[in-house]
């Protein structure tokens, strides 16, 4: 849900999702349709950015997954936090370097975490996968890194909304950044086709609104006006759901997979904003 994949792939949404329920194979057929993994080869974490190394951890269910460990760089002073980056439906943790790389340049580190089949990583995505995958990013930091849960920032993209909203009701963390938020999977299936009974097929429901309601620790949530993929309506109902908010960022004229929401000031302030004293 980066906006490059699935049901949000360039805004093409349910387009091949609804040829998929016209037959019997929408229930095994959904799921890819959801997910787009990026194919393309990882190369070493270095050589896309200088403070970055490859790292890796393994899931309860025994998967053994690679991301990558951004420190702070050199001679930016270390703010003490880092951030546990969950990316969208598609591509994979190299495209997301950038804004890893400008948090670097602020002394924060980032965790850019790669789902199961995404990224070169073994298995294949479902909504229950995803969360034993944040999990075991969650417990490499505290475990690997000595991170207290207190010193995390969860930043969610799209998708990744879901994965770490589903995180912070288990593991609270510092604060949420929800970019590009959505209020469940569902929701956004009957908006782009409504004629379709999406509810009575999709397995993997992200309830992204239902998670904030309860999530106890600061919450932002950034979107744009002009997001053909997951409306502002849409975003905007999960900010007014969050049981604390923090604050609410609004790009005016910014669509879902615009510069300014992959690698913008405004998401490095949401960020900093959450930073404990």
């Amino acid at each position: 849900m980066a906006g490059t994949g699935g049901i949000w792939r360039r805004g093409a949404a349910f387009g091949g999702l609804g040829l998929a329920f016209a037959g019997s194979a929408a229930w095994s057929m959904q799921r890819r349709l959801i997910y787009y993994p990026d194919a393309l080869p990882i190369p070493p974490a270095a050589s896309v950015v200088s403070s970055a190394e490859d790292v890796q951890f393994t899931t309860d269910d025994g998967l053994t997954l690679r991301a990558w460990y951004v420190r702070p760089s050199s001679g930016a002073a270390d703010r003490n936090v880092t951030v546990l980056m969950a990316h969208g439906n598609a591509g994979s943790r190299a495209d997301r370097a950038p804004l890893a790389a400008k948090l670097a340049r602020r002394g924060i580190a980032t965790l850019l975490l790669d789902y199961r089949g995404y990224g070169g990583n073994p298995g294949q995505p479902s909504e229950q996968g995803l969360a034993l995958d944040v999990r075991a990013a969650y417990w490499y930091l505290r475990k690997n890194r000595g991170v207290e849960p207190e010193r995390m920032i969860y930043f969610g993209e799209s998708l990744g909304c879901g994965v770490v909203a589903e995180l912070a009701l288990r593991y609270p963390p510092g604060g949420v950044v929800l970019r590009s938020p959505f209020t469940d999977l569902v929701e956004v299936g009957k908006l782009h086709y409504p004629r379709l009974p999406v509810q009575f097929f999709l397995r993997d429901r992200f309830r992204v609104v239902d998670a904030v309601r309860k999530i106890t620790v600061p919450i932002v949530v950034v979107y744009g006006t002009s997001d053909d993929i997951v409306p502002a309506e849409m975003s905007a109902k999960v900010a007014d759901a969050a049981k604390n908010l923090n604050s609410t960022v609004v790009l005016p004229g910014v669509g879902h997979n615009d510069p300014h929401m992959l690698v913008g000031g405004e998401l490095i302030s949401a960020v900093e904003g959450l930073i404990p004293d």
